[in-house]
């Protein structure tokens, strides 16, 4: 057993982010991830980071205010105007923290802060770093917190990596730590805290077409969802409307709020064909951009039924080289293609869960002690659709929260410190359970259930829904939970680096966490935000302003719901 005042879960944005709010407190920390914190998946994130700050010279009547409409009417009025206003009111003073920090803000030719157009706002709002806007900021945090680690005499900032979280340890309802494995042996052990936050990402890789890293599997959301935590508004899921062909990785929104088009296979800039669309263009809202492209593919006006092309060429290899480099590189790396010279085909993919573990502002959850923050929470502050710009902010913003709520909460506790007894048990059940995992011997392979899952989540869980394909999905992900209960163990038996390991654990967390996306989605009878019904094509705000929650239970979810958490801004009717 080891003992530490708190935990981290997660080494990106959100978990260091808290790490670091938690040790301002006075409170020890140690930050458990499965990947060293620089290779955390919030190094992905390109095109910006959102903040009020009005200093791009069509941004000087921007306003909190502003920023916290936008995002509400981006969410489809789905998403809880509390936490909202909370995230927006936060945002320039966690831009400005992370500017003192060292961020390496691409500038404006006075020096300040740059910033660009995303879609769903007015005019520039975007802070970003050239397209590396999620590296340069992961960089920074990881500095502070190796500052905070060389500072201590007293361990009160340590990094774990390469550290798997396979079960809470709770005693009386109350989250009293974990128990992990460490990769590089493959010994599963017990750590006992005061306190527990949840930064894991999000769980694209449950989809076969994602803009996810390999490591943003479900498994962070399902620990908390299986010890009874829920999961709010899983059906939500954000598709990127301009990832690259045959990798899918991410081709940000910084390109078309730099001023590219999106073009179908005659050459035409399709965005105007669409009422919802005609007026912002390329800068529309991602889910009525993404929606907008696959209708293109549909009518047969795509590069060989699956594309459309996102054309930079206008730009000039001047502009191209100073706000988009990297998306540069990436398509010389990977598709062998200049975008000086040549357009991009591109087409959507998952990108974003809107939905996560159940939190309240300030990242609590209904299990005491246990907090949650970044793509793997739901305040709710994206709602039913997500604007870009806001997920960078989003982990910083409630990141610092929820730091600052553990620590109160830990200083409100009388002094309890380590229990060997929860400790031995807790690891007892999590060895007798590993060992269960290695002597499988059914005929079924784990990899080949957790690609049929991917795939089929792709092909009728995607941008377009309908009854039938949901009830088929929810039906094929039940045989697939059939098929995984026969699973063998493939391979070596060894422990060490043995990721067969994790893969049982993630296979069967995808399956979990699918099954709530897909349930919620049949469920949800409308079409709000990223949910897009083709047999309820309208929002239905009588009977859905509501978010769905989702219970485990072995045999599938129990979904109830909660209302949402309205304010100065009623839903409005759509005008299209």
């Amino acid at each position: 057993m080891r003992y530490f005042q708190s935990i981290v879960v997660g080494g990106g944005l959100a978990g260091l982010r808290a790490a670091i709010e938690l040790n301002r407190n006075n409170v020890p920390v140690a930050v458990m991830t499965r990947v060293h914190p620089v290779r955390s998946h919030s190094g992905a994130a390109q095109g910006g980071v959102n903040a009020a700050l009005g200093n791009h010279e069509r941004g000087v009547y921007d306003s909190v205010e502003k920023h916290a409409f936008d995002t509400v009417k981006g969410s489809d009025y789905l998403a809880d105007q509390d936490a909202v206003s909370r995230m927006c009111g936060d945002a320039p003073e966690r831009i400005y923290e992370m500017e003192h920090w060292g961020c390496p803000f691409s500038r404006t030719p006075e020096g300040k802060i740059a910033q660009r157009p995303f879609g769903g706002a007015g005019f520039p709002r975007t802070c970003y770093a050239g397209d590396k806007t999620g590296m340069v900021m992961l960089h920074t945090l990881y500095e502070q917190v190796v500052r905070f680690e060389q500072a201590s005499e007293r361990n009160e900032m340590t990094v774990l990596d390469e550290w798997v979280v396979t079960h809470l340890i709770t005693d009386g309802g109350v989250c009293r730590g974990v128990v992990a494995l460490d990769l590089r042996t493959g010994a599963a052990e017990a750590f006992i805290s005061e306190a527990v936050i949840f930064g894991t990402g999000g769980s694209g890789r449950v989809y076969r077409n994602s803009t996810n890293a390999l490591i943003s599997t479900a498994h962070g959301v399902a620990v908390p969802y299986w010890a009874g935590v829920p999961l709010k508004d899983m059906e939500f899921v954000q598709f990127h409307p301009t990832t690259l062909v045959g990798t899918n990785i991410l081709m940000t929104e910084g390109c078309r709020g730099e001023g590219g088009y999106l073009l179908n296979k005659a050459g035409e800039r399709f965005m105007a064909f669409y009422e919802d669309s005609k007026k912002a263009m390329e800068v529309a809202p991602r889910d009525i951009t993404a929606r907008n492209i696959m209708r293109e593919i549909a009518a047969g006006r795509g590069f060989e039924n699956s594309y459309v092309h996102l054309d930079i060429r206008h730009l000039g290899e001047q502009k191209i080289a100073k706000k988009l480099p990297g998306i540069r590189d990436i398509c010389v790396g990977f598709l062998g293609i200049d975008p000086v010279r040549d357009p991009i085909p591109v087409q959507p993919g998952q990108h974003y869960s809107m939905g996560g573990v159940d939190t309240a502002t300030d990242g609590s959850t209904v299990m005491k002690g246990l907090y949650a923050a970044g793509e793997c929470a739901c305040v709710s502050v994206h709602g039913a659709n997500r604007l870009g710009g806001n997920s960078l902010l989003d982990t910083v913003v409630f990141g610092a929260i929820s730091g600052k709520a553990a620590g109160e909460y830990i200083a409100g506790l009388a002094s309890s410190g380590p229990n060997a007894k929860l400790a031995d048990d807790a690891l007892r059940k999590a060895k007798a359970e590993i060992d269960a995992v290695i002597s499988l011997e059914g005929a079924e392979s784990i990899s080949r259930v957790r690609e049929d899952l991917a795939a089929l989540m792709t092909e009728k869980v995607g941008v377009f829904r309908e009854r039938e394909g949901l009830s088929a999905a929810l039906d094929g992900v039940k045989a697939l939970k059939a098929r995984f209960s026969k699973a063998g163990f493939g391979g070596p038996r060894g422990l060490k680096y043995n990721f067969q390991v994790l893969n049982y654990y993630e296979t069967r967390a995808n399956l979990d966490v699918a099954e709530a996306i897909v349930a919620g989605a049949l469920a949800r009878e409308e079409s709000r935000g990223s949910h897009s019904r083709t047999d309820f094509p309208f929002r239905d705000d009588g009977r859905f302003l509501k978010h769905t929650m989702a219970h485990f239970a072995p045999d599938g979810p129990r979904l109830d719901y909660e209302p949402v958490t309205l304010g100065k801004w009623e839903p409005k009717e759509r005008k299209y």
